[in-house]
């Protein structure tokens, strides 16, 4: 067996099982599920109706490559979401569709890393564990970023050392962050970029909750987008990840796509047609409809607009609680240990969070997610609602 696997860390759902394990809740309350960020708006009608003219596809093998129409569909997007000029993403060179961003952040890793040069691949901590496991199967050592309160829960590229930037082959970006929701900069994306330059590594942005923001004027800014403006036309080193899961609500669909530097994808592709993973037709037909209409991402931005102003005012007098810039991510200080405060929330409350900790390593002498539960407002509202009372009599009772 690979001895890589022996590396692996059990995944925080499982971590959270384990903690819940043995206890039963109150069976007066139903269960309401914020653990787990996995959208409960409808999928888009005229999305499944696409899918379902196109049924006759399942006759083709699609080709690793996918259909040109939806190259051509992700790269007219990005540049309108980017502002970037029509023609600035070339949907022959720069785009592939992938079978949602899990898949390809995993996979990518497999491809960029040299395994016989002693490679790092740094990550935000808190992180998205599949940039873990990703980073350690590819014979790479993860290090870990920390992100705290003190730093605004962004990552400090200044204090990583001088020799892992040289060992550094590939690092993890995630803005909007999961869990934090904060959002990189262009000014942060610069500095990173003139690292990627001096230090010669692959950026790899983490994009998913982009379309997921509070303020409809001040949409979160994009690596491609920061590398266009700063005169990088060929987005050198620059890769960005996107999905249909939170910005379509359609994570059934396992849709989304990797862009940016061609010589990069040019290896990717590569490797991708020994992967075998190429989109189903019907899927990619879908997918052309979703990112060719923006009213529905709109709507949905609205209504989770509305939970969390909703969420926020229930608990705003008994706790601390900041409203995320992005994504459906509160990030809640706890006001004991994050596990202990999941656990016994579960067994007087009935409601399932994730601890903070399941999504961190201990890096620098801490672990910067204890203390914090991660709370995805993936409910219909009149849920996160009842979550919010519930919590609040929660904290009232364990805080008097």
């Amino acid at each position: 067996m690979n001895p890589y696997l022996s590396a692996l860390h059990p995944y925080p759902f499982e971590k959270l099982a384990t903690l819940k394990q043995g206890i039963t809740p109150p069976a007066d309350k139903a269960h309401i599920a914020l653990s787990i960020g996995e959208p409960k708006h409808a999928t888009p009608h005229f999305i499944q109706e696409a899918l379902l003219r196109h049924l006759h596809g399942l006759t083709q093998y699609p080709t690793t490559k996918g259909l040109p129409e939806l190259r051509q569909a992700i790269a007219d997007w990005t540049c309108r979401r980017f502002g970037i000029p029509a023609g600035g993403v070339d949907a022959e060179t720069q785009v592939l569709p992938v079978n949602g961003t899990r898949e390809a952040l995993f996979s990518l890793v497999q491809a960029v890393v040299d395994p016989a040069d002693k490679p790092v691949v740094i990550m935000p901590n808190p992180f998205y564990q599949i940039y873990e496991g990703a980073a350690l199967l590819a014979g790479a050592e993860p290090y870990y970023l920390n992100t705290v309160e003190a730093d605004g829960y962004l990552p400090d590229f200044d204090s990583v050392p001088e020799t892992i930037w040289q060992r550094c082959q590939l690092m993890f970006i995630c803005s909007p962050g999961n869990p934090t929701g904060t959002v990189l900069s262009q000014a942060d994306h610069l500095k990173l970029l003139a690292l990627a330059d001096r230090y010669d590594f692959v950026i790899a942005s983490d994009e998913c909750y982009t379309e997921l923001y509070d303020d409809e004027a001040n949409p979160p800014q994009g690596l491609l987008q920061s590398a266009y403006a700063a005169g990088s036309k060929d987005f050198k080193r620059c890769v960005i990840f996107h999905s249909l899961s939170k910005r379509s609500n359609a994570p059934g669909l396992r849709s989304g796509f990797v862009a940016g530097d061609a010589e990069v994808l040019k290896q990717y592709f590569k490797y991708r047609t020994y992967h075998g993973c190429p989109m189903p037709v019907p899927t990619q037909h879908a997918s052309i409809a979703a990112w060719n209409d923006e009213d529905h991402v709109k709507h949905n931005r609205q209504l989770y607009r509305a939970k969390f102003t909703a969420f926020i005012e229930i608990l705003q007098d008994v706790c601390e609680i900041e409203r995320p810039p992005a994504s459906f991510y509160v990030w809640l200080k706890t006001p004991m240990s994050d596990t202990e405060f999941a656990q016994k929330l579960f067994a007087k409350q009935n409601i399932t969070v994730l601890p903070g900790s399941y999504l961190s390593r201990d890096s620098g002498g801490i672990n910067p997610g204890a203390n914090h539960v991660r709370i995805a407002l993936v409910a219909p509202i009149e849920e996160c609602v009842e979550a919010a009372q519930r919590i609040k009599d929660f904290l009232n009772e364990n805080t008097a």
